[in-house]
């Protein structure tokens, strides 16, 4: 659906995005993780055509971007650095005006369209007031129906829960999973871990300009060769695994070990209750801290 090779951008001295080479599959719920600056945004811009890379190949939906990107836009519902709109006309007439100046415009069923997109968005109930008195996650609903307006093959989201509250994104998350098991491919970028982890089913993670990190989340969590388990008598835990218990913390105790089952039964065939046990995998926190050297934003 969207790849690209030895993609980078740069301005001036400045190497924004690094021969960066991404792998996005059809049917893919693809999140782009990094901290603001580390590229995603300059990144998203060049696969729609916006920014032209310095070095490097894009290509999306079988078509060569920027060459042929107009073959593709049609079928491309995109929310980059947030949502654009007329300040002073409502809603409803801003995604009009959108569908009517947008590639591939079809003025048949546009009302239609246009309150179905509303609806999907949580904005189905909206007044005529001007999009100047919306609220800032007002406004990120509306840019989020804008995309949504010509049932897209493929969403590209540039943080599209931002000024949402955490129901506003629950329900927008809700959504992209909902559209995703429809048929429509999306990937977002985000610097909310959060926000990808409860999402997405494929991770790339930028840092400095660089991809450092792209694989499938169930992959990316893979088994520490650790067992967490709560015991109400820790010590008699302690005492028989001889030294592999790597942490206690009250009743619950990190074992290494590589078998979660078969630790199981032996503590109960010798006697010890266990009133909870599972293997221990890596977060996606974890991933991110490993791959990732120091913060965007922080200054030595």
């Amino acid at each position: 659906m969207i790849t690209t090779h030895d993609l980078t951008k740069r301005y001036g001295h400045t190497v924004a995005v690094d021969e960066v080479g991404l792998d996005v599959r059809e049917g893919d719920r693809y999140g782009l993780l990094g901290p603001n600056g580390s590229g995603k945004t300059t990144l998203v811009r060049m696969l729609l055509g916006l920014v032209f890379a310095t070095r490097g190949e894009i290509e999306v939906m079988g078509r060569a971007v920027p060459r042929r990107v107009r073959e593709v836009l049609p079928d491309i519902g995109a929310l980059v650095e947030g949502p654009g709109a007329y300040g002073n006309l409502n809603g409803r007439t801003n995604l009009a005006l959108f569908d009517a100046a947008g590639p591939g415009s079809r003025r048949r069923n546009r009302r239609r369209r246009v309150g179905e997109a509303l609806e999907r968005v949580g904005l189905g109930g909206i007044d005529r007031r001007p999009v100047k008195a919306y609220s800032l996650g007002m406004r990120q609903r509306l840019g989020l129906a804008g995309a949504l307006l010509r049932q897209p093959r493929l969403l590209i989201l540039d943080e599209p829960t931002n000024g949402l509250d955490p129901r506003g994104i629950r329900e927008i998350r809700e959504l992209l999973a909902s559209l995703n098991s429809e048929g429509t491919t999306v990937f977002l970028s985000s610097h909310m871990l959060g926000e990808i982890d409860a999402l997405c089913t494929r991770v790339g993670v930028m840092d400095r300009g660089r991809l450092v990190v792209q694989d499938q989340l169930d992959q990316l969590r893979a088994f520490t060769g650790q067992v967490v388990l709560t015991t109400p008598t820790p010590s008699r835990v302690v005492e028989m695994l001889d030294g592999r218990v790597a942490d206690i913390s009250g009743e619950t105790l990190t074992v290494r070990h590589d078998d979660p089952g078969a630790l199981n039964a032996r503590l109960v065939e010798a006697g010890i209750a266990v009133t909870g046990i599972s293997a221990q995998r890596r977060t996606l926190e974890d991933v991110v801290l490993e791959a990732t050297t120091t913060s965007s934003d922080r200054v030595a």
